[in-house]
């Protein structure tokens, strides 16, 4: 008994065998590409994504960085101007009593009280010194053109004598201390 077999050469095997095996890579190669260009289209994200933080936190910092700058030179023009106006408050409680001692040279010097006179001079030169060694200075008015910034009017008056907007006569003197006005000039003020 004879069996009918069909037999199939070896070499046709081989090529459907090698047809079914490079099918199948092809399709495993495709899988493998799909998945690998959505991890590569992932990372790509991720790495847009970490690139957007990056710069968000860089320019985070340099924001903190020109804050802190700032600070830095603002506090250092405080220290400066608390050390150029260190006196300011001395200075400020030293006026009233500098005032009382121009009222007081101002009575009449008799010979009874001529060395009561003469102390007080004495006195009130070494205070005025010790002021202008700290930087303070009187300000000038008389004569002078009206200047809001050094000058505090508080009368008006017509004078043909004097210029109009200048100072006719100083009622207080004013000070400034450095460049900074400490107590303005009471003055009158021809129309």
């Amino acid at each position: 008994m004879e069996e009918n077999k069909e037999t199939v050469p070896e070499e046709e095997l081989n090529t459907e065998t090698e047809q079914n095996s490079s099918e199948e890579e092809e399709a495993v190669e495709t899988t493998e590409t799909d998945a690998s260009t959505e991890e590569v289209e992932d990372l790509k994200k991720e790495l847009d994504r970490l690139q957007k933080e990056k710069d968000e936190i860089y320019n985070r910092m340099l924001r903190n960085q020109a804050e802190f700058d700032n600070f830095k030179k603002r506090t250092q023009k405080e220290k400066e101007a608390d050390r150029k106006y260190k006196s300011q408050d001395l200075v400020n409680e030293l006026l009233p009593a500098l005032d009382n001692f121009e009222r007081a040279l101002q009575i009449e010097t008799t010979e009874e009280n001529k060395g009561f006179v003469e102390g007080i001079t004495m006195v009130y030169k070494q205070l005025i010194d010790a002021l202008t060694s700290q930087g303070v200075e009187v300000i000038e008015t008389v004569g002078k053109e009206f200047d809001p910034t050094y000058h505090h009017a508080v009368m008006q008056v017509e004078d043909e004598n004097h210029e109009p907007n200048t100072v006719v006569e100083e009622l207080q003197k004013g000070y400034v201390l450095k460049d900074r006005v400490i107590r303005p000039a009471m003055v009158k003020v021809n129309k």
